[in-house]
C-alpha cells in the first residue's frame, strides 16, 4: 500500500489548486487561533468547495470547544479531526458523542517517554511531531521503531530529508483484527506500513506561504521513496 500524504496548513485558493494537481490523501486546515496558519471556518468552507472530492480535509485544533469541532464536520467543511492541544481521554470520549468523524491526536516527541503517551491515546490514529510542532524542527526518528500502532510522521520533513525519515522508521506487523476508524476516510494501514502517512507544513513553505514547487518536490520525494519499499 502506498504511503499516505497530508499537506497541512493550506490557506489560499492557489494552495488548493496545487493540492488538487498533486492529489495527496489529505489536506489540513488549521483552526488553532494562535497559529500563523489559522484560517476561519468561513475561509475553510470556501477552500473546501475548491478541493477535489477525492481529497480528505483534516481540521487541526488546539483545545477547541468540542461542539465547534463537531459542527465543522456536520457542515462538511472537514472530514477528519486532528487534536494538537491538551485534549485528554475524556475530551475525546465526549467528542465521539457529537461526531463519528475519525480522530487523530498529535503527540510531541521529546524522548522515548512520550512514545508511551502516544501508544495509549484513545484516538483512532496518532501523529508524532517534534516538540515544537509546526516549526520545521525534526526529532530522532530512530526511536519510532518501538511504536506499535499506525501513525502520521511529522516534524521538520522536507523533500530533502523525507527519504531518510522513512528509512529510519522500521515496519511492524499489525494484527489482522487491528481496528482503524479512519476506514471511512482511508483504508486501514496493513502490515509493514509504518508510518501510515507523512505530514508536512513548514517544509513546503517559502517566507511563510505554501510554495507550489516545494509541494511538488515533497510529494515526488515521498512517492519515489515509498515506491521502492
Amino acid at each position: 500500500m502506498k504511503m499516505k500524504l497530508k499537506l497541512c496548513g493550506l490557506s489560499r485558493p492557489q494552495d488548493i489548486e496545487a493540492a488538487n494537481a498533486l492529489m495527496p490523501d489529505y489536506v489540513g486546515f488549521v483552526f488553532a487561533r494562535k497559529s500563523r496558519r489559522y484560517i476561519s471556518p468561513e475561509t475553510a468552507a470556501a477552500l473546501r468547495n475548491l478541493l477535489h472530492p477525492g481529497i480528505q480535509a483534516v481540521g487541526v485544533f488546539t483545545d477547541e470547544k468540542p461542539e465547534l469541532v463537531a459542527a465543522l464536520v456536520r457542515d462538511h467543511i472537514i472530514d477528519v479531526i486532528q487534536l494538537h492541544g491538551h485534549e485528554d481521554r475524556d475530551y475525546i470520549s465526549y467528542l465521539r458523542t457529537l461526531t463519528s468523524a475519525p480522530i487523530i491526536q498529535a503527540v510531541c516527541i521529546r524522548d522515548e517517554s512520550d512514545l508511551e503517551r502516544a501508544q495509549e491515546s484513545s484516538a483512532d490514529l496518532i501523529l508524532l511531531d517534534s516538540a515544537a510542532g509546526g516549526s520545521g524542527v525534526s526529532f530522532d526518528w530512530s526511536i519510532l521503531s518501538r511504536v506499535t500502532r499506525p501513525y502520521f510522521l511529522a516534524g521538520g520533513l522536507t523533500a530533502e530529508n523525507v527519504r531518510d525519515a522513512l528509512t529510519a522508521t522500521l515496519p511492524y506487523a499489525l494484527t489482522a483484527a487491528a481496528p482503524c476508524a479512519l476506514a471511512a476516510a482511508a483504508p486501514c494501514a496493513p502490515a509493514a506500513a509504518v508510518p501510515y502517512a507523512v505530514d508536512v507544513s513548514s517544509g513546503i513553505e517559502t517566507d511563510g506561504w505554501k510554495d507550489k514547487i516545494k509541494m511538488e518536490q515533497f510529494v515526488r520525494a515521498v512517492r519515489s521513496a515509498t515506491a521502492m519499499k
